[in-house]
């Protein structure tokens, strides 16, 4: 059975490239060749994995008749972001629902929200866990008098609709595999709500892509993203019925978390200053940098001997580095 897309609006700038670090794979390798997926080039203030899920999700809202986009994530969230700068560049509204106080400083993905026109909500962490459902009603509820339509987007884009991004990826990895003499792969991605996984996992099996693929989890645990990515699937073929029957096998990395979501060890700030040294090359200690610690950490403890080439998929978060600067030791820089 072919594989039939939905309607998408092209914002991201793809294909990204796929890069050897050269570098890297001589120091942390052990025999195995390290690439990146350069997904933090999918735009400037639209950077990053998210874009490619709002790429099928606007068109999905413009399509139903919505006008204003609802969704939700951390102060720094990088999707909020990604999301505001999409609605101005669509001329959709665009409410954001943010987790934890106002901050006294706003900077990172914060300002950009307010650069780009959001209307922007803060809840302290509690009614926020216990009551987004209520919150997401009431909002739209809200906009409804005023003759609008919101549509709610979940945390990350992540659910049946976003998966469509990164389904769509696999082609250019595909395509990037040819080019690069890539027989046999694993592909290693930070996962945080699920989306990007499934999207990975799903692609990659829909279009027969010789990889397995792995997401390393920045919060909750492993049992928490089998769940999530079969969930997300699940939603996926209910959706769009007529989609190909292929089975799945989600697959998680856990154990580098640290302390908890957004909170990085120190060793992840030492590991994303040596590789912008190395690679020039630029993690963020919420997602890529836990990921990219734990994807090296489990190259030293052979999980992936049966295949040469490791693909990390870099989701972005530039922005999400600068309200963590006191994490990084920049004096050894000056002369």
């Amino acid at each position: 059975m072919a594989l039939v897309y939905p309607r998408k609006i092209d914002l991201a700038q793809s294909p990204t490239p796929l890069q050897y670090l050269e570098r890297a794979s001589e120091k942390w390798g052990c025999g195995h060749r390290i690439w990146v997926k350069r997904d933090d080039l999918t735009g400037s203030t639209l950077s990053g994995n998210k874009v490619r899920k709002l790429e099928f999700i606007t068109a999905f809202a413009i399509d139903n008749g919505y006008d204003t986009l609802l969704t939700c994530g951390g102060l720094q969230s990088n999707h909020c972001r990604a999301t505001a700068f999409a609605s101005a560049q669509l001329g959709l509204g665009v409410h954001l629902l943010l987790r934890g106080e106002v901050p006294q400083d706003p900077e990172g993905n914060f300002l950009l929200d307010h650069l780009a026109g959001a209307a922007v909500s803060c809840y302290p962490l509690k009614q926020y866990v216990n009551h987004l459902d209520d919150l997401f009603r009431q909002w739209q509820e809200h906009y409804a008098a005023q003759g609008r339509k919101a549509f709610v987007i979940p945390t990350g884009g992540s659910d049946g609709i976003g998966a469509w991004g990164y389904i769509a990826a696999c082609e250019e990895l595909a395509v990037d595999f040819t080019g690069h003499g890539i027989r046999n792969a694993h592909i290693v991605t930070a996962t945080g709500s699920g989306g990007t996984q499934t999207g990975l996992t799903l692609g990659a099996a829909l279009h027969k892509l010789p990889a397995t693929v792995w997401g390393v989890n920045v919060c909750d645990d492993e049992t928490y993203f089998l769940d999530k990515v079969a969930s997300d699937a699940a939603d996926w073929r209910r959706r769009y019925p007529d989609v190909p029957d292929v089975a799945i096998q989600p697959r998680v990395i856990d154990g580098y978390v640290g302390a908890g979501y957004a909170v990085a060890d120190p060793y992840v700030f030492e590991l994303i200053s040596e590789l912008g040294r190395l690679e020039g090359l630029v993690l963020d200690p919420v997602y890529t940098g836990k990921a990219f610690a734990g994807m090296i950490a489990e190259i030293g403890k052979g999980r992936f001997e049966s295949s040469r080439d490791i693909v990390f998929v870099h989701t972005g978060g530039i922005f999400g580095v600068f309200p963590q600067r006191s994490g990084f030791d920049i004096a050894s820089g000056y002369a």
